[in-house]
């Protein structure tokens, strides 16, 4: 029974991911729709963060009941699976240049301005591979950037996984420093010099000689990229998938 449930939930889900779910009623017209409760969650969400988004708060600010919601969305999870979508959004043009790598470095970066523009994105857990319309949309572009490579599909599917899973994991971690060096006042250049800088003189060198090697070798550079981890990551990514293209 619990299984029926659960499948049940999982195409209503679906099916207003793609909004196939509302109809026509007769009577006076909602003046609510699934697009409109989404998008005020996402308002609420950038606003106050994604812990307060409930369905009394987005009531709330939809000035309606929370029951009235449930005409639309079918509870918070699915309320959360449905604003994941919604921000974001769908993945840029980008022209077939037969350039595989200049394509899919594209992807990723925009994939990161969206996730670091909606912080809250990379606290939801993932709850299954890619399911929306603007998620399916993100992986259809990035398989795309493939399509010339000679990968066969389930070595295309493990370079979507990986590329993916690498934004999501660099944003977190840039959101989260940065939420530590809240108040300082300190960019991300300026926080790794201070700690290099303060570290290095507490530590041992004979004990730790890499150590102080590293936390004296120039961090925070004022040059530096905004996010230097980034970039440098993603090469490292790529140049791994460019070993599998070769060795197809």
């Amino acid at each position: 029974m619990t299984d029926d449930a659960d499948r049940g939930d999982a195409q209503a889900t679906l099916l207003r991911l793609w909004r196939r779910s509302e109809r026509a009623t007769r009577g006076r017209p909602s003046v609510l729709d699934i697009d409109s409760v989404v998008a005020a969650a996402v308002a609420l969400a950038d606003r106050e963060g994604v812990a307060n988004v409930t369905l009394a708060n987005v009531a709330k600010d939809l000035g309606v009941t929370k029951m009235s919601l449930y005409r639309h969305i079918g509870s918070k999870p699915e309320l959360l699976e449905l604003m994941a979508d919604f921000a974001v959004g769908d993945p840029p043009e980008v022209e077939s240049t037969g350039d595989w790598r200049a394509e899919l470095t594209t992807l990723a970066e925009a994939n990161r301005a969206v996730l670091m523009s909606h912080p809250w994105l990379v606290e939801l857990p993932l709850s299954g591979p890619p399911a929306g319309p603007h998620a399916v949309a993100w992986m259809d572009a990035i398989l795309r950037t493939l399509r010339e490579t000679g990968l066969d599909w389930g070595t295309k599917g493990g370079v979507l996984v990986l590329v993916s899973g690498y934004v999501r994991l660099a944003c977190a971690q840039a959101i989260q420093l940065a939420e530590g060096r809240k108040g300082s006042g300190l960019s991300q250049a300026q926080a790794e010099k201070a700690y290099g800088q303060g570290l290095a003189e507490l530590i041992d060198p004979e004990r730790f000689p890499d150590a102080v090697g590293f936390l004296t070798s120039g961090l925070g550079a004022p040059d530096q990229a905004e996010d230097p981890d980034f970039g440098f990551g993603l090469d490292v990514v790529l140049n791994g998938v460019a070993a599998l293209i070769d060795a197809n």
